[in-house]
């Protein structure tokens, strides 16, 4: 076999003619399928084949069994979703749908949410819109905002009942040997529907009451179910690739 010069090698590597196996090569994660990847309990939790808003309550989602689809039971209010495993860098792809005025949430390490909720034609947008970083919270003596969170570049939010696209790619914390956090993480990008809503967007904390909490190199990804109905489909994750 004839060896290849330096200068070919370097030539073949920037046209991409030659690749290396990376986590850029990993296949995706199927999330819901079923309900196989999540811890339980998983609550209400249930799949379907099709989902729709109720014809006789706009606040409320309709579903036929079958597969493809994951549902937050009949009421809207159940046991969020924690996978599984745990990743440190991540890529994921989901589709989700509401009904009017609903509000649910996905969490990068459980601790890390980008926010769900009707926020169809709202024009004074913060984190807590659909496709915001949500804001820092305390529970008590009941939940509040401690600030506005960050909100999304523009509105890309569609009408209650459609489906709708979220693209993350998130950067974790880096952590020292003692578990002690030496860098923030990131969003390094979030595309709401196609359209581009965070741009490298450093985290110094966890959002919502966890903003105290201990963060982490690795952890699980969260589908919020506990504050109004929603559906997710084709919900994917992989290992991001290094910089």
């Amino acid at each position: 076999m004839k060896r290849l010069l330096p200068a070919t090698i370097f030539t073949l590597l920037a046209f991409g003619f030659v690749r290396f196996a990376s986590a850029a090569d990993a296949d995706w994660i199927d999330l819901s399928k079923d309900l196989s990847a999540f811890q339980e309990p998983t609550g209400e939790w249930f799949t379907a084949a099709t989902v729709q808003v109720s014809p006789d309550n706009d606040r409320r989602l309709t579903a036929e069994p079958g597969q493809g689809i994951l549902v937050n039971g009949k009421t809207g209010r159940t046991n969020n979703l924690i996978t599984r495993q745990k990743w440190g860098d991540l890529e994921v792809h989901a589709e989700f749908l509401i009904p009017r005025h609903s509000n649910s949430g996905i969490k990068l390490h459980g601790v890390y949410e980008i926010q769900i909720y009707d926020s169809w034609q709202a024009t004074k947008l913060t984190g807590a819109d659909c496709g915001g970083i949500y804001p820092r919270g305390e529970m008590k003596p009941h939940y509040h905002h401690l600030d506005d969170g960050i909100a999304p570049l523009v509105n890309a939010c569609k009408k209650p009942g459609e489906w709708q696209t979220l693209d993350i790619w998130f950067r974790a914390p880096r952590v020292d040997k003692k578990g002690d956090k030496i860098a923030n993480g990131q969003f390094e990008k979030v595309l709401l529907n196609g359209k581009l809503i965070h741009d490298h967007v450093e985290l110094k904390h966890p959002t919502g009451n966890a903003w105290k909490d201990k963060e982490h190199a690795t952890g699980p990804l969260l589908l919020q179910a506990d504050h109004g109905p929603v559906a997710f489909r084709n919900v994917r994750a992989r290992p991001l690739t290094s910089k």
